[in-house]
Protein backbone atom coordinates (compact mmCIF):
# COMPACT_ATOMS: atom_id res chain seq x y z
CA UNK A 1 0.00 0.00 0.00
CA UNK A 2 2.94 2.34 0.65
CA UNK A 3 4.33 1.84 -2.83
CA UNK A 4 0.88 2.25 -4.22
CA UNK A 5 0.91 5.96 -2.82
CA UNK A 6 4.37 7.04 -2.75
CA UNK A 7 4.29 5.85 -6.64
CA UNK A 8 0.66 7.19 -7.39
CA UNK A 9 0.77 10.21 -5.04
CA UNK A 10 4.59 11.50 -5.26
CA UNK A 11 4.53 10.92 -1.39
CA UNK A 12 2.57 9.11 0.95
CA UNK A 13 4.43 6.15 2.37
CA UNK A 14 4.94 7.96 5.68
CA UNK A 15 1.27 8.58 6.36
CA UNK A 16 0.53 4.65 5.38
CA UNK A 17 3.91 2.73 6.71
CA UNK A 18 4.05 4.67 10.34
CA UNK A 19 0.86 4.09 11.78
CA UNK A 20 1.28 0.61 10.06
CA UNK A 21 4.31 -0.01 12.00
CA UNK A 22 3.04 1.16 14.79
CA UNK A 23 -0.52 -0.17 15.55
CA UNK A 24 -0.32 -3.67 13.40
CA UNK A 25 3.80 -3.96 14.57
CA UNK A 26 3.72 -2.62 17.92
CA UNK A 27 6.52 -0.27 17.32
CA UNK A 28 7.72 2.40 18.97
CA UNK A 29 6.79 5.90 17.75
CA UNK A 30 10.40 6.96 17.23
CA UNK A 31 11.67 3.53 15.94
CA UNK A 32 8.49 3.73 13.49
CA UNK A 33 9.37 6.82 11.93
CA UNK A 34 13.06 6.53 11.69
CA UNK A 35 12.47 2.95 10.30
CA UNK A 36 9.43 4.71 7.62
CA UNK A 37 12.96 6.48 6.34
CA UNK A 38 14.69 3.23 5.31
CA UNK A 39 11.29 1.36 4.13
CA UNK A 40 10.21 4.81 2.07
CA UNK A 41 14.16 4.65 0.51
CA UNK A 42 13.74 2.00 -1.97
CA UNK A 43 10.24 2.75 -3.15
CA UNK A 44 11.55 6.88 -3.73
CA UNK A 45 14.28 5.56 -5.70
CA UNK A 46 11.80 3.46 -7.93
CA UNK A 47 8.91 5.75 -8.34
CA UNK A 48 11.61 8.26 -9.00
CA UNK A 49 13.41 6.05 -12.09
CA UNK A 50 9.81 5.55 -13.58
CA UNK A 51 8.79 9.06 -13.43
CA UNK A 52 12.56 9.91 -14.87
CA UNK A 53 11.89 7.60 -17.63
CA UNK A 54 8.69 9.32 -18.35
CA UNK A 55 10.35 12.47 -18.31
CA UNK A 56 8.45 14.20 -15.45
CA UNK A 57 11.05 15.89 -13.74
CA UNK A 58 11.87 19.68 -13.59
CA UNK A 59 15.63 19.87 -12.67
CA UNK A 60 15.73 23.27 -11.83
CA UNK A 61 13.31 22.90 -9.17
CA UNK A 62 14.70 19.38 -7.83
CA UNK A 63 17.87 20.67 -6.81
CA UNK A 64 16.71 23.74 -5.13
CA UNK A 65 13.73 21.16 -3.07
CA UNK A 66 16.63 18.45 -2.73
CA UNK A 67 18.68 21.03 -0.86
CA UNK A 68 16.29 22.68 1.64
CA UNK A 69 14.87 18.78 1.66
CA UNK A 70 18.11 17.57 3.33
CA UNK A 71 18.26 20.50 5.59
CA UNK A 72 14.94 20.02 6.81
CA UNK A 73 15.97 15.90 7.43
CA UNK A 74 18.61 17.06 9.39
CA UNK A 75 16.67 19.40 11.53
CA UNK A 76 14.03 17.11 11.76
CA UNK A 77 16.08 13.88 12.81
CA UNK A 78 17.76 16.22 15.49
CA UNK A 79 14.26 17.01 16.69
CA UNK A 80 13.01 13.55 16.54
CA UNK A 81 15.84 12.49 19.06
CA UNK A 82 14.84 15.28 21.42
CA UNK A 83 10.54 15.11 21.34
CA UNK A 84 8.83 12.91 23.58
CA UNK A 85 6.11 10.28 21.84
CA UNK A 86 3.12 12.05 22.89
CA UNK A 87 4.05 15.10 21.13
CA UNK A 88 5.60 13.55 18.16
CA UNK A 89 2.25 11.33 18.07
CA UNK A 90 0.45 14.62 18.48
CA UNK A 91 2.62 16.55 15.98
CA UNK A 92 2.60 13.95 13.15
CA UNK A 93 -1.66 13.35 13.83
CA UNK A 94 -1.52 17.14 13.53
CA UNK A 95 0.79 17.33 10.42
CA UNK A 96 -1.82 14.52 8.82
CA UNK A 97 -4.58 16.69 8.96
CA UNK A 98 -3.31 19.27 7.77
CA UNK A 99 -2.21 17.52 5.02
CA UNK A 100 -5.81 15.60 4.37
CA UNK A 101 -7.61 19.48 4.72
CA UNK A 102 -4.61 20.86 2.01
CA UNK A 103 -5.86 18.18 -0.72
CA UNK A 104 -9.43 18.40 -0.05
CA UNK A 105 -10.00 21.95 -0.21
Amino acid sequence: MAGLCNGFFGSGGGTIVVPAMVHLLGMKEHDAHATALAVILPLTAISSFVYFKSGFFEWDVIWKVAAGGALGGLVGAWILDRISPYWLRKVFGLFMIIAAIRMIA
